[in-house]
């Protein structure tokens, strides 16, 4: 009798990066252990609209759910996509982390502890968040039975959540899950085997945020004002020129070659690196532990000079973020794929955390 060969078709999922200026997205699939980029494509806002996509102030988005489900079918629709399955990644700026101590009890005591002790650290009421949380410490106690636990909190607004839901179902998209940005900055970046603490310097349109990872596990994470934009902003003022042609300027010399443009943008990235040295010292304090590399991801990473200034600055190896170096692609992509990294990392992520299932 004949039997026919079943054939096993490859896990597909999507990562949906809805960022300020941008809307990224990347489909990979993963058959056996092999995890392959299947497409990604990206939508800038001005094609669409006079406005960007978010605004900093604001944690939900600027535009209309309709509007930014518009934006996700012209990329599905222009690279052809087909999977429907998404994960959606949240801005870190619509999130509210914190940690806190608990003291030993069994793990089965600990969600009510968790939401009890949530109270006291969330600014909004609880019935207007949704909480996420993972223990990222357990200390034993003389009673095996009971430890003292170290708590990762994330509470997202519901009305956020409400209308990522919308969006998706707009789109014509599963939603699979949500997760904040951070999160898949993690995923797509930092190895399964390091164990040292690294930093993700995220420089994004909008916001910077410096994480600091120790053996996968997210320690402490932190967003501050200063911005690619900002950067193009402060140029076009300095030297009288329209915003397009100062990004123009940014993008190309950064802080070689061009005096005049070096001059305008390190006092601005001498904020960053402030910044980063304030939440380093902090780490250090508490943990007793030193960042052993830092790994530039965000729209601005590229910016000419920035990795070696960083390096130099803060005495430390300093390398570019590419979330595509243990996806399989075609050799043909190999120098878009490392121009696009940086800016890509947050949907990679999204999309690898469909695949963990």
């Amino acid at each position: 009798m004949w039997n026919p060969i079943q054939m096993v078709l490859p896990k597909r999922f999507l990562g949906v990066d809805i960022g300020t200026s941008y809307v990224k997205i990347v489909e990979v699939s993963k058959l056996g252990n092999r995890k392959k980029l299947e497409n990604y494509g990206s939508l800038p806002a001005q094609i669409l609209y006079e406005k960007p996509f978010r605004t900093f102030e604001k944690s939900t988005l600027l535009l209309s759910s309709s509007d930014v489900a518009r934006a996700i079918k012209a990329i599905t629709e222009e690279a052809k996509i087909k999977t429907s399955q998404a994960v959606f990644s949240i801005p870190d700026f619509s999130t509210f982390f914190t940690n806190f101590e608990l003291p030993p009890m069994s793990r089965e005591e600990l969600p009510q502890a968790v939401r009890y002790e949530a109270r006291q650290h969330v600014p909004l009421p609880l019935a207007e968040v949704t909480l996420d949380w993972q223990v990222i410490e357990a200390s034993h106690s003389l009673d095996e039975k009971k430890t003292g636990f170290k708590i990762l909190l994330v509470a997202v607004p519901n009305e956020v959540i409400n209308q990522y839901r919308e969006i998706a179902q707009m789109a014509k998209l599963e939603l699979f899950a949500l997760e904040a940005e951070v999160f898949s900055l993690i995923r797509s970046l930092i190895g399964e085997d390091e164990k040292k603490a690294v930093a993700i310097v995220d420089i994004g349109a909008q916001s910077t945020t410096c994480t600091i990872v120790e053996k996968k596990i997210l320690r402490t994470s932190h967003s501050f004002d200063m911005s690619g934009n900002e950067f193009t902003k402060v140029i076009s003022r300095g030297l009288n020129m329209a915003y397009a042609e100062a990004e123009k300027l940014k993008k190309e010399y950064g802080i070689i070659e061009k005096q005049e443009v070096k001059e305008i943008l390190l006092p601005l990235i001498d904020v960053i690196l402030r910044e980063i040295e304030i939440i380093f010292n902090n780490f250090y304090q508490k943990k007793g532990g030193e960042i052993q590399k830092i790994i530039l991801a965000g729209g601005s990473a590229l910016m000419p000079g920035l990795k070696e200034y960083f390096s130099e600055s803060l005495k430390i190896e300093v390398e570019i973020a590419n979330p595509f170096s243990s996806i399989f692609y075609p050799p043909i992509l190999e120098k878009n794929l490392k121009r696009m990294g940086p800016a890509y990392a947050i949907a990679v992520g999204a999309s690898l955390r469909g695949l963990e299932y």
